[in-house]
């Protein structure tokens, strides 16, 4: 399958299981109210079943309307760089507006009396359904990814360390189905690098017409800053081509931020750091944090008991780890965890480092709770206490704080949020042993793109990686 022909299929397949999932989700919902016991056993006012044509008709007007709102969002494009959080997000948002809008036109209209229940059960069953299928669509995608097929040809500019960074993660990657054919650089890249694995294709000059010839749509820009000129003529170059460039910044340059354009007086400025949270975000973080944590903690006490006292049989010691982290503004806090260490082994960090993997200091059910991140689930408390939140940069002890704080750039700039349980820099892999750089990178870009659905995002990659028992801190 051609990239032309998947990008048409891909999407025509996604209108079309939507609408079967919207009409299923309202034949559901008649279903579950009238031809089930369920609602009166709860308690609910039995309803004679009116006739199902009037719920069959509406769901057609609604279909229509609800597709327009997914295109809206651009949700019937190819799916190759949505993660399954991004699309469980964007379909509730969708799902909840489109309920607004149904619900305000079943209120003005009189012809039908619509059950105020089926239009509940339409919410929910709506976000499972279209989810389902959507994620179906998401494996068939990922399948021809995976022979090779449906791959979108791309070209990177540039032959430094970022460039090779692109190509090492999105080369073939399997969730966003992208091929680099190749480079464009003025020499070849050293034997060294990552990038020397990847065709050398030429000088920027010839890029163009490499471009027409090969239907290139995708390119991506890694130049220094006193290429400058060579890029400028590299868009000249391609005027008139169908192709979407893509500038890969030094995160650590522009500070990962969102650059925004602010009129002052007529006068353009570009926005390059903003404050992270407003005063209305710092009250929706804090109570999303006490809500989501507070239940939480009610929910799992079963599982957090049984955890005491499996560390408690294992070894000995005290089951909770006790130590002071730096937090917000780089103060200093006391941080929770289960103990997955012999008692008195933190006397031994320096000699260890930092996140070694397959410390011989952890206990036997130690190493369980490393592996599937419990041992981090007494923290809860202290974003119930204030002292974290659920989501934010990973906190550290102040005495590595001043250390990195010398010699990594930005590195303190962490701290201008309370720290998290979760980051996204540890649902990107960035754990244990890994860069510090690449670590701050994360945060930075975390802190200055902050809002609630990206904590949401994070925290529901954290529990799949979770049960994915992947390896961590």
């Amino acid at each position: 399958m051609s990239t032309e022909r998947a990008d048409f299929v891909i999407p025509l397949l996604l209108v079309l299981l939507d609408a079967l999932a919207i009409e299923s989700a309202f034949l559901a919902s008649y279903a579950l109210r009238f031809h089930t016991g369920v609602f009166d056993a709860l308690g609910f006012v039995k309803e004679n079943a009116p006739p199902i044509q009037g719920y069959v008709l509406g769901s057609f007007v609604v279909i229509v309307v609800w597709l327009m709102l997914f295109d809206s969002r651009n949700m019937f494009a190819a799916r190759r760089n949505v993660t399954l959080a991004d699309e469980l997000l964007n379909i509730v948002r969708v799902v909840s507006l489109g309920m607004l809008i149904v619900m305000s036109a079943a209120f003005f209209y009189r012809g039908f009396s619509y059950s105020r229940v089926v239009f509940g059960l339409l919410w929910g069953t709506a976000i499972v359904f279209v989810f389902a299928g959507r994620f179906g669509v998401r494996l068939y995608e990922r399948s021809l990814y995976r022979r090779g097929r449906h791959l979108q040809p791309a070209v990177i500019f540039g032959n430094n360390g970022v460039a090779g960074d692109v190509y090492q993660r999105l080369n073939h990657h399997a969730s966003f189905g992208i091929a680099i054919a190749g480079y464009f650089a003025d020499t070849p890249a050293d034997s060294s690098q990552p990038l020397a694995a990847a065709p050398y294709l030429g000088t920027l000059h010839e890029a163009p017409a490499f471009i027409r010839e090969h239907r290139i749509r995708l390119g991506f820009i890694a130049l220094q800053f006193h290429e400058h000129d060579d890029f400028l003529d590299l868009v000249a170059g391609c005027e008139g081509v169908n192709i979407e460039f893509m500038m890969v910044p030094d995160m650590l340059g522009v500070l990962t931020s969102q650059v925004k354009v602010r009129e002052l007086e007529g006068i353009p400025f570009l926005k390059i750091k903003g404050i992270p949270l407003t005063a209305w975000g710092h009250v929706t973080k804090r109570l999303f944090d006490v809500a989501v944590s507070g239940l939480t903690l009610l929910l799992l006490s079963p599982i957090l008991l049984v955890i005491a006292v499996a560390i408690r049989l294992d070894s000995t010691g005290p089951v909770l780890f006790r130590q002071q982290r730096a937090g917000l503004d780089g103060k200093p806090f006391t941080m929770y965890k289960f103990r997955s260490m012999r008692a008195g082994s933190e006397k031994f960090d320096a000699q260890a480092g930092l996140g070694v993997k397959n410390d011989p200091r952890r206990t036997r059910i130690g190493k369980l709770l490393r592996r599937t991140s419990l041992d981090e689930l007494p923290q809860l408390l202290n974003v119930l206490r204030g002292e974290m939140s659920l989501v934010g940069p990973r906190p550290e002890r102040s005495r590595f704080v001043q250390e990195f704080g010398a010699v990594v750039p930005q590195y303190l700039d962490r701290h201008r949020v309370k720290t998290g349980v979760t980051g996204w820099a540890q649902v990107n892999g960035l754990r244990g042993d890994t860069s510090i750089e690449e670590r701050v990178k994360y945060d930075l870009y975390y802190i200055e793109n902050w809002s609630l659905a990206f904590d949401i995002k994070i925290l529901l990659r954290t529990i799949r990686a979770a049960f994915a028992s992947r390896g961590r801190e």
